[in-house]
């Protein structure tokens, strides 16, 4: 006889030596994406007109929406931060942190920014310097106001938006003990449709959502690692190009997806720090040291005093377009990569308290990241307002070549090339294979630990609809994915943030009634006791 989850519409997932899948959201999502790949693949190059159209649209009549719906993310999250939810600790009053807090660190920093600070951390700055949102540009206001831009896009909006999913995912999952699921996050909203219909449909939305988010990173990553080996070997830089070396590094993360969460993705991540670390270290030794510092104590000086005008800045008066391809375009980023990035950190920070878990996603990679701009687009910045070096036209002409054309101005500039491309690999491979553990979460019903086949699958997958995306319109298609999954899954997100709330309040009811219970029964205990005592006394 069916149980009451199974009458409901809960379908559990059909299992064999390969797949382990929920068919309601395995099917979907796949016909979805292979439709997309196909459309983009007979149609060709007009598709690239199509993107822009689709780009253009959804900037001009859904940008404020964009803008207010991330200032409210990064709003609700502090609030429950300090908020007297923030002591209950993810996974039970007696769970324990799987990682220490140095291998959290780089599993969250490799899995939330990975491949794109590395594509933009030059190229954004000088991009704002030349071309600013208002004044003219290449001027020393432009560089300064191009530092808060950068930081705005790169800062604590972002992580507010993961650690809302990522905390909503981990509380449900390890506190409610429901699937590991996007649609489990809306049970205090819709109880037991969250296996039917409409908790399927959540689910292909969040699959379609993270699949298209990771492959405009891996697009971006395979665009600059194509770029630097032209810069270094004289490779052709061009399509044909990204498409072979996605590829052959798509191939070459599955030895990561077959190693799974505790092995391959943690090494990898770990490795990427060490790299990162090194190459940091080098840049901040050999570059403009004084100004790096310098202007990183004054990039967030300038960030912090003008948070809430750039936070909610929409372009009103100044009717441009520059809004729409930058700042909309990062919230839609961040919000289309939610899904994966929040449900990996939610994978791995089981044991922490909400208030550890908020303040540790938000600030330790915000600083971090805050960093690395001030180092390498700072130090960029330096060269062209001292007239040493003009890093501007190769931004201008190739925004994937500007990395290397900077670490051309400093001393061995060819081995830190090679030390370039081999972090943006390796930042490539752990966001495939952490993509495709999330993503084989989500189409197996929720299920940590599916076949390896599975996860090999969508880790192809997500390298096919990468070179699409960059056969049907480059930068450009990639951008557009992003957007166009973005904007419905931030109304998911605002109906999360509620639901959240709900269910938080509920296991906050929960745990001080247990705590008034426990302290009734001690003092039941005592009294006990002392007339226990006095019994034998008389």
């Amino acid at each position: 006889m069916k149980d009451a989850k199974e009458k409901k519409g809960a379908v559990a997932p059909k299992k064999n030596k390969y797949f382990e899948i929920d068919p309601w959201v395995f099917w979907p999502s796949s016909v979805l994406i292979v439709f997309f790949i196909a459309v983009t693949l007979l149609v060709g190059e007009p598709m690239e007109r199509v993107f822009a159209s689709i780009q253009n649209n959804i900037s001009e009549f859904g940008g404020w929406f964009f803008v207010l719906a991330v200032n409210i993310f990064l709003i609700f999250s502090l609030s429950i931060a300090f908020s007297k939810f923030g002591n209950i600790r993810l996974g039970g009053r007696t769970a324990k942190p799987e990682f220490k807090k140095i291998s959290w660190f780089a599993m969250l920093f490799s899995a939330g920014m990975g491949i794109g600070i590395l594509f933009w951390s030059v190229g954004e700055p000088v991009l704002h310097y030349v071309n600013p949102p208002a004044g003219p540009g290449e001027t020393v206001e432009a560089a300064r106001k191009s530092m808060q831009f950068t930081f705005l896009h790169w800062g604590l909006h972002a992580w507010g938006i993961y650690a809302l999913v990522g905390m909503s995912l981990a509380f449900f999952t390890f506190n409610k003990k429901l699937p590991l699921t996007i649609s489990s996050v809306f049970h205090p909203l819709i109880g037991d449709g969250i296996h039917g219909k409409l908790g399927k449909s959540i689910n292909v939305l969040a699959v379609v959502a993270t699949l298209f988010g990771l492959a405009t990173s891996l697009g971006m990553g395979v665009q600059q690692v194509s770029a630097g080996l032209n810069h270094l070997l004289g490779w052709p830089d061009n399509t044909n190009m990204q498409v072979i070396l996605i590829g052959v590094i798509t191939l070459a993360a599955t030895g990561s997806v077959v190693a799974g969460l505790s092995h391959g993705v943690k090494r990898l991540s770990q490795l990427n720090i060490i790299i990162g670390a090194f190459f940091l270290l080098f840049m901040l030794i050999v570059g403009p040291s004084l100004f790096i510092f310098s202007s990183f104590v004054q990039n967030i000086g300038g960030y912090l005093q003008n948070f809430f005008e750039l936070s909610f800045w929409t372009e009103t008066y100044t009717q441009s377009d520059w809004q729409k391809s930058w700042t909309v375009f990062y919230w839609a980023w961040w919000i289309s990569w939610s899904p994966f990035v929040g449900m990996f950190i939610a994978r791995i920070s089981r044991g922490r308290t909400i208030r550890e878990f908020i303040l540790g996603v938000l600030i330790v990679p915000t600083i971090l990241t805050f960093l690395w701009l001030s180092a390498f687009g700072g130090s960029a910045l330096f060269l062209e307002l001292n007239g040493l070096a003009n890093i501007t036209d190769a931004v201008q002409n190739n925004v994937a070549t500007s990395l290397f054309v900077l670490l051309d101005q400093f001393p061995i500039g060819a081995f830190t090339s090679v030390v370039g491309i081999i972090l943006v690999t390796s930042f490539f491979i752990t966001s495939s294979d952490s993509g495709s553990l999330v993503i084989d979460s989500l189409t197996a019903g929720g299920k940590l630990d599916a076949p390896v086949t599975q996860r090999v699958f969508w880790a192809l997958t997500e390298g096919g609809v990468a070179a699409v995306l960059l056969i049907g319109g480059g930068l450009g298609a990639l951008q557009t994915a992003a957007i166009t999954t973005g904007l419905p899954f931030t109304i998911i997100l605002l109906l999360m943030a509620y639901s959240l709330t709900k269910g938080l309040s509920q296991e906050h009811y929960k745990l001080m009634r247990y705590d008034l219970e426990k302290e009734r029964k001690s003092y039941l205990d005592i009294v006990t006791d002392v007339v226990s005592k006095r019994e034998k006394k008389s």
